[in-house]
């Protein structure tokens, strides 16, 4: 345990926990002390999670199930956040898929379920959230976007598309909810080593870090690391942006 908590008690909602970033994000939070809500489509999927954050924390977490582009499964996971706990203090936006082709290629149906999955989602849970967050007069809310939202990429027009548009999201929600001291952010990761970017091929793996000026994939923890400032009183006065965390690729 860290001796000074930055996120002691807090209660946190996280989305797309199974693994990679939104399960780096789950470890680094209950080694702050928050107490957590997991959330994936299915709740076996959370097992390693929760076995990560037990070693964190003494405070079991609550592993929820749930389709995330369905307004009453997600109104379920903060129902029973609420139930628990009283209180949601942190939202992290985490769950996404890819469905990458071509765009004369890409099926209708592929480009309606990336943007329903990572983006109808921000609007449901921050939606859901909201109103306790308003009434607690406080709340942080945290959005997991991409790179390619900002530069676009051949091959992910689905995917870019819902990442642009949960930086316009991250940058309205900020506008409309300062007044009632909730904060908006978002994270926008580059290359980062998960189970997807394991699929490449070395060759591949290397010729993608030759374009990084830091000359290597990031790690989960560098944006479970951001998170956590995001979440912390240390960032206190910033709302509405866009942190880049992509060893300079974008630079």
């Amino acid at each position: 345990m860290s001796e000074l908590q930055t996120l002691k008690d807090k209660i946190a909602i996280i989305t797309g926990a199974s693994r990679g970033i939104g399960q780096a994000i789950a470890a680094a939070f209950a080694k702050q002390g928050a107490k957590l809500v997991l959330s994936a489509s299915a709740i076996e999927n959370l097992q390693e999670t929760a076995a990560l954050v037990e070693k964190e924390t003494s405070a079991p977490c609550i592993l929820t199930q749930a389709n995330v582009s369905v307004g009453d499964e997600v109104d379920q996971v903060v129902k029973k956040a609420l139930d628990t706990h009283g209180r949601v203090d942190i939202l992290v936006n985490n769950a996404g898929v890819t469905k990458d082709n071509l765009l004369a290629l890409m099926p209708e149906r592929d480009w309606d379920e990336v943007l329903s999955t990572n983006l109808k989602s921000v609007f449901l849970f921050t939606k859901a959230c909201t109103r306790p967050m308003v009434r607690q007069r406080s709340g942080i809310m945290i959005n997991i976007s991409s790179v390619v939202g900002l530069t676009g990429n051949a091959g992910q027009a689905n995917y870019a598309a819902s990442k642009a548009g949960m930086i316009a999201f991250t940058k309205s929600a900020a506008k409309e909810l300062a007044k009632r001291n909730i904060r908006v952010n978002a994270i926008a990761p580059g290359f980062i080593k998960t189970r997807m970017t394991d699929k490449l091929t070395s060759d591949q793996q290397q010729k993608l870090a030759d374009y990084i000026p830091l000359g290597r994939f990031g790690a989960p923890k560098e944006i479970a690391d951001v998170a956590v400032f995001l979440a912390s009183e240390a960032s206190n006065y910033i709302t509405g942006q866009i942190v880049v965390v992509d060893g300079g690729l974008t630079i």
